[in-house]
């Protein structure tokens, strides 16, 4: 007699997580079980409680990526259940459906999990979580950053004064503030007050960069990071990111899922004889993608290994340096290919950093990727 099959959907939120049950066979009534508190030790106790009342059968739960991390999914592994975590922009809607509770959602859940109607999300190991809370904390440092800054520029716009050099925030930009005596001692107050913001983020980033260079050789991932920064517009802090964002590029058969997963290829509204292609979707991780796109604009200049990826190519497989080379190449050409047809400079970037995605995925496929635990 085969095991019986019981789907667990979880809507989990911060204090409470809403639970339903979802017996194997489509005509069989799906229950929902009430709410448990949200704490350590919970899903834990909730599987041997469940496992209590099915003895003999296979508990697989399921709950929607979000806010709440990962540590659910990891508490139920390691106490020997299958836990999924879920895409929640991937579920299946009902467009005439406005009824939304705790309730109807992890009853939802556990239809779609039996039903096999949903996509999963990738889990990282606590390990690679935590490097990932790192990338993201220097992220928000230079967001942060960025708007010191602009409100600094925004403040000596309302004053007159404008830079005359070739760009700000260099050696010369600063001595220019230096020499700025605004008329009223309030508005000089405020200036400086903009400055020393502006220097305790600049003093915040450099301290997440340097914390970012020095766990990455402790890291599981480090081979992988290694090996990205074989290629052009992507050195340490960039391959980190991408790496940590994406995880492991193995899991992809093909580069043109990778893409699809980075939300780089075209969307698409055809019906019938009319085939509508659009922008982007813009699905998966933003941050991944706007790193890619920044490290594309590199491939606008002639193909050229500097002294700076000489020193990251060193020590790295050959293949993989040929295959940096050929991203040159190949990059290259298709940009100037593409700006000769008069396309906009930003469909041009988006359209090498989808072919980016290519080579990089080539890479990740000849470094072994470690094993998740």
């Amino acid at each position: 007699m085969d095991q019986e099959v019981i789907f667990v959907g979880l809507d989990v939120h911060k204090a409470t997580i809403a639970v339903a049950l979802a017996p194997e066979g489509r005509s069989n009534e799906i229950r929902f079980q009430g709410s448990v508190p949200h704490r350590p030790g919970t899903m834990a106790d909730l599987g041997r409680r469940l496992q209590g009342k099915h003895p003999g059968a296979r508990l697989t739960f399921c709950y929607e990526a979000g806010s709440c991390g990962y540590g659910l999914a990891r508490e139920l592994t390691d106490a020997g259940y299958e836990c999924l975590v879920i895409a929640p922009s991937l579920i299946p809607t009902r467009p005439g459906d406005h009824i939304k509770t705790d309730k109807r959602d992890a009853t939802t859940l556990a239809k779609m999990h039996r039903a096999g109607e949903l996509t999963t999300v990738w889990v990282p190991d606590a390990s690679h979580e935590a490097v990932r809370d790192l990338v993201r904390a220097r992220e928000a440092a230079m967001y942060w950053r960025n708007r010191a800054r602009q409100a600094l520029s925004s403040f000596l716009l309302r004053q007159g004064y404008r830079y005359g050099g070739r760009s700000a925030w260099t050696v010369s930009y600063w001595r220019w503030l230096a020499t700025l005596e605004l008329e009223h001692p309030a508005q000089q107050l405020a200036m400086q007050e903009y400055i020393l913001a502006i220097q305790e983020a600049d003093a915040r980033h450099d301290r997440l960069v340097k914390q970012i260079e020095a766990i990455i050789p402790t890291w599981s991932m480090a081979p992988l990071v290694i090996a990205l920064q074989a290629m052009r517009g992507v050195a340490m802090i960039t391959a980190a990111t991408i790496v940590a964002e994406i995880g492991d590029l193995a899991r992809f058969t093909t580069p043109r899922k990778l893409m699809a997963y980075l939300g780089l290829v075209p969307a698409e509204h055809s019906s019938g004889a009319k085939v509508r292609r659009r922008g982007i979707t813009k699905a998966g991780n933003p941050r991944a993608r706007r790193l890619l796109v920044e490290s594309a604009w590199t491939y606008a200049k002639s193909p050229r290994v500097s002294q700076e990826i000489q020193r990251r190519q060193e020590g790295v497989e050959l293949e993989i340096v040929k295959i940096a080379w050929k991203a040159q190449l190949r990059l290259h050409d298709r940009y100037r290919r593409l700006a000769a047809t008069g396309k906009p400079k930003n469909v041009v970037i988006t359209a090498i950093a989808r072919e980016l995605v290519g080579f990089i995925w080539a890479i990740g496929q000849r470094v072994a990727a470690p094993a998740v635990a």
